[in-house]
């Protein structure tokens, strides 16, 4: 009669996330077949194919699990969900906690990058742009700095597996709306106080302060700036971020700088005693401007100018610059209204400003420098063991150097602004085998027109090899050439050009 029956799992290892299933069949024969009532009599044919029934039905049965299908649904499908902003992010296990701060702020952004800024065709950005850029821009920052913005969002679900890690946000259109709604009801209420306050003081003829509020009140609104907000005014009805922008470019069309000199003329190596630049700010009607934050800087060229000044009771302020670092001939320095100053604001506290301040018309001047070429008299005695030497190699090292950054030389001693003095000699030392060794010292001196030094360096005992003392000074030379060049030049450039 057949039989049935199931057999325990041997000791056969397989990989977890299996599942391993034994099931036997066994035929045992029957009685007719037999022959004999009560006996039973298996035939050896049928025994042996028993047997291979046996073995074969024992055979382990391997389902592996799909991973796959393990994943949760919003994992492999489309994960949108009506009236939500949805967002999944994902993150590599690296073996710490950061990861899922990694994968929520993937999430975020995820999320983030649905919610669309809208720019009106009325708003202060449609109405200062020529071309997209100037937009673009503002949505991009509004669009990276929502994060900080961003709440009543949550998280639906997690999921992780040896290598990965999932996150699945979600935040509710209508309440999202809710609060920015109430957010920009309370910054277009305190931009309107502000608006006010820089109305009455600029009839009051305090020009500053009004500035001053005006910035306040778009600081308030700058991440609205591209919807056309209303408010009611002195009884008449306006856009109000394009009423504040309008307003401080009008202040600032009231009042104008200029300098005292259009060109000047200035040595490579400033002496700033000797520079005359002085700022003058004024009303248009010619009244001084005092106490108005200007700022100075490079235009074009290179170099050290203080940046930020006040005006005195007269308007003016003295321009100060303490080193020209560019070999250009001519370069230019701007003076205008520093208007962050005005704004009390700075690029690194809002990158909305830092975009939007750059279109405002700033008065300004400025000044071309005529830049002369400090002119070097260069005097060289280069020596090998107390003979003179028939190539300067030191001196003519710097004297390239020297050109290369905008000095001139002269044979006249007495039209120089520099005089350069350089001394070297080697001396022999000991005998290494077939070595020979070498020292050098080189002392290199800078004095000015009047005779003061404002410079001295010294190469000492720099050492050469070679295969005889002639090679070995060779040597020295090169290596104190080579020590100059990335050791001192900087140093000597900088002191120089003082």
């Amino acid at each position: 009669m057949p039989g049935e029956g199931v057999v325990g799992p041997d000791q056969t290892n397989f990989p977890s996330g299996f599942l391993v299933t034994y099931r036997c069949f066994v035929y045992f024969g029957t009685e007719s077949e037999s022959g004999l009532s009560g006996n039973l009599t298996i035939d050896p044919v049928k025994r042996i194919l028993a047997l291979l029934l046996l073995f074969s039905a024992c055979s382990p049965k391997v389902q592996v699990n799909d991973a796959e299908a393990r994943k949760p649904g919003w994992l492999k499908s489309e994960t949108a969900m009506p009236g939500y902003y949805v967002g999944v992010g994902h993150s590599l296990k690296d073996g710490s906690l950061n990861y899922i701060q990694a994968a929520r702020k993937s999430a975020m952004d995820d999320l983030i990058s649905q919610i669309k800024v809208n720019v009106s065709s009325t708003s202060v950005l449609s109405v200062m742009e020529v071309d997209k850029k100037l937009r673009e821009e503002y949505e991009q920052i509004i669009k990276t700095t929502a994060n900080e913005e961003v709440e009543e969002f949550e998280m639906v679900d997690s999921y992780e597996d040896g290598g990965n890690y999932w996150v699945y946000y979600r935040l509710s259109i209508s309440k999202y709306r809710q609060i920015k709604e109430e957010k920009k009801r309370n910054a277009t209420t305190l931009a309107t106080d502000y608006f006010r306050k820089g109305r009455e003081s600029e009839k009051a003829g305090e020009d500053l302060q009004a500035i001053g509020f005006y910035f306040q009140a778009f600081r308030a609104m700058e991440k609205y700036l591209g919807e056309a907000i209303k408010i009611t005014i002195d009884d008449r009805e306006v856009l109000l971020v394009n009423e504040i922008y309008a307003s401080i470019q009008l202040l600032l069309d009231k009042f104008q700088i200029s300098l005292n000199h259009p060109v000047l003329e200035v040595n490579r190596r400033l002496n700033p005693k000797e520079i005359d630049l002085v700022a003058r700010a004024t009303h248009k009607g010619g009244v001084a401007f005092a106490n108005l934050p200007i700022a100075a800087s490079f235009e074009k060229g290179e170099g050290d100018v203080f940046l930020t000044y006040r005006t005195n009771e007269n308007g003016t302020a003295k321009i100060l610059m303490s080193k020209i670092g560019s070999r250009d001939l001519e370069q230019t320095i701007v003076v205008k209204a520093d208007i962050d100053a005005l704004s009390a604001t700075s690029a690194s506290q809002s990158p909305v400003y830092a975009l939007i301040a750059k279109t405002f018309n700033v008065p300004a001047a400025r000044v071309i420098l005529k830049v002369q070429r400090p002119v070097v008299y260069l005097t060289s005695e280069e020596r090998s063991f107390g003979l003179t030497r028939n190539n300067a190699q030191i001196a003519n090292r710097l004297k390239n150097v020297l050109t290369t950054n905008g000095f001139e030389f002269t044979t006249d001693k007495s039209n120089a602004d520099l005089v350069f003095e350089v001394s070297a000699d080697s001396e022999k030392g000991s005998v290494s085998g077939s070595i020979y060794i070498t020292y050098l010292t080189s002392v290199i001196k800078v004095m000015a027109r009047e005779g003061k030094i404002i410079y001295a360096t010294t190469l000492d005992r720099v050492k050469g090899y070679g295969l005889d003392y002639d090679k070995s000074s060779v040597d020295a030379y090169n290596k104190a050439v080579e020590a100059l060049e990335k050791e001192r030049m900087k140093e000597l450039m900088s002191s120089v050009l003082q």
